[in-house]
């Protein structure tokens, strides 16, 4: 149920051997997921700075604030941990992390993900001066899904699909949206805990335990793609798009659904088939060697086809894993190559003012022939239309 050390460790020879090869010393990574994929250290970012420094010859260390050296010394597969009292504190941290490049032998040209800890939470502080931006190489790394991570997003599928089982059972005019949410995610989260109980960790900055939800996107505010929740009655007639999840040690798998309250009217029917036909038409597209563009002019084409472009919102979907949203895109201005690991969501959808929202979303991995559906909840409206 999680990443195992020696896997850590073979990431952080990979990133080491990628620093060499472009002729640095060595990195420095403040991003909390960068920091978490290299070490196995999960942490909440605030104003204090932490970061995962590693040379190029793959010694490495973590920089952190006295009130994370013993959590940092229990969870990560790092070795060495240097701390500084506080921040501000008397001495600023940055001295700090310079003394631990310092240790590490970095003093040389020094990659970073970004020109020193991110101003958050009211820091202040120096950038590193001369730097070259790294990030694009943990990105790469980070797109190509190991098995232990696919099995821990199937794992995460799984108990998302708990959740949106329990949304759709719950849901019927008269309740909110607030309390069906509720209701579906505790008692998911607790079927879990029941099944994982101890092994389960969340690691994640957004959500903990199994969640499923509306966001607000009930009825005609469905055709706002990132509408947010506003405790909405449900009504007759409504159409729902969902959202569903369940972090697992830091990694998160997405599940969205189409349903409607009541028999669907012509108008929703029609949207509804098309919805389906384009994320049909999209992962069929999707295989080893395809440029992610290439699924989205797929995509295109179809809305040429059927003139839906008045409904058309945004591209094909994107890349999953420990952020809910990554690298690369499903979009006809993302050129990457599709590549055997690397994990999608596939969402492409339909927006109709008067009508509401019509997205699903699934989330594959690609395999060396095509695709591993890990989601696995019905996408036929029959099975979404919910009783009046």
């Amino acid at each position: 149920m999680r990443i195992s050390d020696e896997e850590f460790a073979a990431r952080r020879s990979a990133f080491a051997a990628r620093l060499e090869e472009r002729g640095l010393s060595g990195a420095v990574l403040f991003d909390p997921h960068y920091v978490h994929y290299y070490t196995g250290f999960f942490f909440i970012p605030t104003e204090r700075p932490l970061a995962f420094a590693l040379a190029a010859d793959g010694r490495g260390g973590m920089l952190v604030p006295r009130l994370e050296l013993e959590h940092a010394q229990m969870n990560t597969a790092v070795q060495e941990v240097a701390h500084y009292d506080e921040y501000p504190g008397e001495r600023h941290p940055m001295e700090a992390l310079r003394e631990l490049l310092d240790a590490l032998g970095v003093r040389g040209a020094l990659g970073a993900d970004a020109d020193g800890y991110p101003w958050i939470f009211g820091y202040r502080g120096p950038g590193l001066g001369e730097w070259t931006h790294i990030a694009d190489l943990v990105e790469d790394q980070m797109a190509i899904k190991s098995p232990a991570e696919i099995a821990l997003l199937r794992e995460s599928c799984v108990w998302g699909n708990l959740a949106h089982t329990l949304l759709q059972r719950y849901t019927r005019p008269g309740v909110t949206e607030t309390e069906v949410e509720r209701r579906a995610s505790n008692e998911a989260t607790s079927s879990m805990l029941d099944a994982i109980g101890p092994r389960y960790r969340a690691q994640s900055l957004w959500f903990d335990g199994a969640l499923a939800a509306y966001r607000g996107q009930i009825g005609r505010n469905a055709a706002i793609p990132h509408a947010h929740a506003n405790n909405i009655v449900f009504e007759p007639g409504d159409v729902l798009v969902t959202g569903a999840t369940a972090p697992v040690w830091g990694y998160h798998s997405e599940l969205e659904r189409t349903m409607v309250i009541g028999p669907a009217s012509d108008d929703q029917r029609r949207f509804f088939a098309h919805m389906v036909a384009l994320q049909d038409l999209a992962i069929g597209a999707i295989g080893p060697g395809v440029p992610c563009a290439e699924v989205d002019r797929v995509v295109r084409a179809y809305y040429d086809e059927h003139s839906l472009w008045d409904s058309w919102r945004h591209h094909v979907g994107h890349a999953i894993g420990l952020r809910y949203h990554e690298g690369p895109f499903l979009d006809r201005g993302d050129p990457t190559e599709i590549r055997p690991g690397m994990v999608f969501t596939v969402e492409p959808g339909l927006y109709a003012p008067s009508l509401g929202g019509f997205r699903h979303s699934d989330t594959v991995a690609v395999t060396d022939d095509g695709v591993d559906w890990l989601t696995y909840y019905p996408r036929d409206l029959e099975s979404l239309t919910l009783p009046v």
